[in-house]
Order: C-alpha cells, then structure tokens, then sequence
C-alpha cells in the first residue's frame, strides 16, 4: 500500500489505517485470538497506522497481547486525557494525562508511543496548559515521539494555531466537510502538521440513505439525515457503484489528508477496504466537485448542528 509522509514528523505512514475502538467495546480478553486475526491482517496488508485510545475499553490490552512482538511494523497512536480503566483521577490534568501515558506503554506492551493525542479535550481545558505539559514532559522523557491533538472544529482550529502539536485528528468525510470549508486542513497543513482523518465513510450512511434505512448510532443519525438532503439531487456525475468506495476515495481525494482510519473486528471488511485503496482510488473528480457542492448549499443554511 501507498505510503505518505505524515505531516513533517519523519513518519510514513499508509493511506489507510485501522480505528481500534470497536475491538476494544466488543470482543472480550476471552477474544484475543479474533483481536490477532483482525491486527495479523491489517499488517499483512500493508496498514501501518494503528489508532487506539486509552478510553477504548480493552483495546490496548489486546493490540499489546497479539501485535506488540511486530511493533516495528507499525505507526502506534493512541489518546489520553479521560478517566478511564478503573482509574481514579481528575480528567484532564497533569497528572492522569502523565499517568495514561504510562499504562498505555504498559498495556501496548511497548517502550514508546509514536503519537499521543489529547482526546478531544475542549479550547478551555488546552488554555489551562497542564495536560500539554504532560505530554511534553512525557516526550522529553523519551515515552513519545509526538505530541497530537484529537477534536474538530473551534477546538481543532485552535489546536492547530497553537503550534504546540505534530499531527491533528478531525473528523472529515462526505457528510462532514466543515474542516474543508472553514479551512481546517487547509492550515493545518501549511503549518505541516500530519493529517489524520477519524469517520472516514461517516458510518457509511451515503448507502443508507440511497436504500432509505435508519440507523442507530449516535452521530450516525446527523451524518445520515445530511446524507438523505444530499442524495435526494439525485445522482452524482461518474458516481461508482459501492458507496464505500466513494466515501473513501472522497476523503483521500482531499489532498492534505494523509491518512484515514476505519475501524472494523471484521478482517474480510478490512481486506476489502484495502483492495479499494489499492486498486479502485481515485474516483471521479466530478463526483467529487458535486459532493462538495452538495455539502455548500445545504449546509450553508445553519440547519445542520455543529458535532464533536
């Protein structure tokens, strides 16, 4: 798989990379064969960008207890910032961001972590400083190599203004193009930054609401009414017929983006995602150019709500 540079942190990663939430949420310790399986895969493929977060249930313990003997092979992000695994802590401050980081190195079963996010933190908690500097001091003592923030819009914005981070994560895919057109990936780029894109397919809720079916998730439902607005202007120019594809290859079509991570425990959902990037990118750019005009007439209305 195609590899880029990410942002100017000196790491290369490929286009695709892999979200471990939904290993961490729904399989068990008693899974951890199904956990290898899926990781085994994803770095046979040519994936080398692995996301997890400290908050993501057991996700760390499982990524540690099937991959960590091959952690050459891999880019390691992960996230801290929240309360979370039995911890008893005060979310945010100096000392549960230090203290994350070190059973995060724990539980991946690593000495270092190649990127650690604040995870989605808002612009009050980042203007206090402390959890910065515990990252910083985590850096400076050799646990990571880059300090990262995880979040969209104001908070992401004033992220990247800051200085203060090596790569941002955003959310951006056909449904959500507010970092394309409030210049988020745009800046952060400029300001050489690595560009990692979370909800890539945006729940693949374009397909949805071409077969007219709810969904039950969470921001799914937002991403799925724009999804039904924009649909219903009919078809899109050269549009391809698998509607994966098209979310992909329009998220990857926006060139500041380095990497987009989709998250499955499904390693024959995986192995089709990588024979779409490998073989069937790009799509068409008029495809394109009507999504994103889809997007500026609808969304310039205010009626879609702002999400995080």
């Amino acid at each position: 798989m195609e590899r880029v540079p990410l942002g100017k942190t000196g790491l290369e990663v490929s286009r695709l990379g892999v979200g471990l939430a939904e290993i961490g949420y729904e399989l068990s310790l008693d899974e951890v064969s199904q956990a290898g399986d899926v990781l085994n895969a994803v770095l046979d493929s040519g994936i080398n960008f692995l996301d997890t977060a400290a908050c993501y249930s057991i996700s760390e313990e499982l990524i540690g207890r099937t991959v960590s003997k091959r952690r050459s092979e891999f880019v390691l992000a992960t996230k801290a910032g929240h309360v979370a695994g039995g911890y008893d802590g005060k979310a945010w401050s100096y000392q549960t961001v230090a203290d994350s980081v070190d059973r995060s190195l724990k539980r991946l079963k690593t000495d270092y972590l190649d990127i650690v996010q604040l995870h989605s933190c808002g612009i009050d908690v980042l203007e206090r400083g402390e959890p910065i500097r515990a990252l910083q001091d985590a850096k400076a003592a050799g646990k990571l190599r880059h300090v990262s923030y995880s979040g969209d819009n104001e908070d992401a914005h004033w992220a990247v203004d800051s200085g203060l981070f090596d790569t941002l994560q955003t959310s951006f895919n056909l449904t959500e193009q507010g970092a394309r057109t409030t210049g988020l990936l745009e800046k952060a780029e400029a300001r050489g930054m690595g560009l990692i894109i979370k909800r890539p397919i945006g729940g693949g809720t374009w397909a949805r609401a071409r077969r007219g079916e709810k969904t039950p998730r969470g921001y799914d439902n937002e991403y799925l009414g724009r999804a039904k607005e924009m649909a219903a202007d009919g078809p899109l120019p050269e549009e391809p017929d698998d509607p994966i594809l098209l979310a992909l290859g329009f998220t990857l079509g926006q060139s500041e983006v380095d990497v987009a991570i989709v998250g499955t425990k499904d390693p024959s959902h995986m192995a089709s995602n990588v024979r779409m990037v490998e073989h069937d990118l790009p799509v068409s750019k008029a495809a394109i150019a009507e999504l994103q005009r889809r997007w500026d007439a609808h969304a310039g209305s205010g009626a879609w709500r702002q999400l995080t």
